[in-house]
């Protein structure tokens, strides 16, 4: 069965290819459909709004069953902020490295012990008929780090997220480790027979 990844954030898209590896599916992007361009607009008030509508709107204009996901990371000293809008924090004008510094420097002041965080991911999978979703959710706790991080892995807060039980942030681990604990490899896990469920029938 074909699997479109409904993001237009082609290290996602790379990533889901290695977390879906168990199942039935042949994970494409949406350049690989012709819909390199289409965005959704994420209007929903939770994580969950969001997979859904992208899910829905991505299997509907291809064709194909289509997974799409909404996560962010939330900061308890920040009462769950940056969240829903994790990746438009600060607005449109901030990079990734704009959106950690601004994070970060909102933290300036908090330490250690009150640095909690955790990364929360939302998959939803819809089927062209526009009824049927299925979903799975995933989270990771740890903490912000005082300072970025220079490691090469990962994209977005990686470089500022220490998981629990660790002294590394995300960009510091191998892909391998990332994929184990981060909160997309735990959604994914839980998505798998469900996919093959449908990649069955």
């Amino acid at each position: 069965m074909k699997l479109l990844i409904g993001s237009t954030n082609t290290g996602k898209v790379h990533e889901y290819g290695i977390l879906l590896a168990d199942a039935d599916v042949e994970v494409v992007g949406l350049a690989d459909v012709g819909l390199g361009d289409m965005d959704v607009e994420e209007n929903g008030t939770t994580f969950e709004e969001n997979a859904i509508i992208k899910a829905k709107a991505y299997a509907q204009a291809s064709g194909l069953a289509a997974l799409a996901d909404d996560s962010g990371i939330c900061v308890d000293a920040l009462d769950g902020r940056p969240g829903l809008y994790s990746a438009r924090y600060g607005g449109a004008g901030l990079d990734n490295a704009g959106r950690r510094r601004k994070l970060l420097g909102e933290l300036e002041a908090v330490p250690d012990e009150k640095r909690g965080a955790e990364f929360v991911c939302v998959i939803a999978v819809a089927l062209p008929d526009g009824d049927t979703v299925h979903l799975a959710e995933g989270i990771c706790r740890g903490s912000i780090a005082q300072t970025e991080s220079t490691g090469i892995s990962g994209f977005g807060y990686d470089p500022v997220f220490i998981p629990e039980g660790y002294d590394r942030t995300f960009a510091d681990i191998s892909d391998d480790e990332k994929n184990e604990l981060s909160h997309r490899g735990r959604a994914a896990k839980k998505i798998i027979a469900t996919l093959n469920q449908l990649a069955a029938r």
